[in-house]
């Protein structure tokens, strides 16, 4: 097995235990290796759409940091079909449905996952035609 070397500061050491000891995991390499693992399946899951697809996404983030997220989806406006924004205890909730192609889904998907302000992003999709 190939060791790999990461970086993180102390606030995400302790979560990275905390998380560890609440799932049960042996060690934090198992638990990441689970983590990789989780995120390769999603990213295959969109990876083998095809066609024009239509979508839901769900993305969670700070309210200090919408304006970043919103350069983001900006970028994708033109493929997002509806949005529905909520507020709630200095976090802001997006609901996203989109209809575009399967390119421009893992193009969006790669952009949100791979924000580092989105908390949270979870999607589904609806049809693939």
């Amino acid at each position: 097995m190939e060791i790999l070397s990461i970086s993180m500061d102390r606030t995400e050491l302790k979560r990275l235990e905390e998380v560890q000891k609440k799932l049960g995991f042996k060690s934090r390499s198992k638990m990441l290796r689970s983590a990789l693992e989780s995120l390769a399946k999603e990213y295959d899951s969109v990876n083998s759409l095809k066609g024009n697809v239509e979508s839901v996404f769900v993305l969670t983030y700070a309210d200090t940091k919408k304006d970043n997220v919103s350069d983001v989806l900006h970028r994708f406006e033109d493929n997002i079909k509806s949005e529905m924004h909520h507020h709630h205890a200095g976090t802001c909730i997006d609901i996203l449905n989109l209809e575009t192609t399967a390119q421009v889904t893992r193009n969006f998907f790669g952009a949100v996952k791979s924000c580092k302000d989105i908390n949270t992003v979870t999607y589904s999709i609806v049809s693939e035609k």
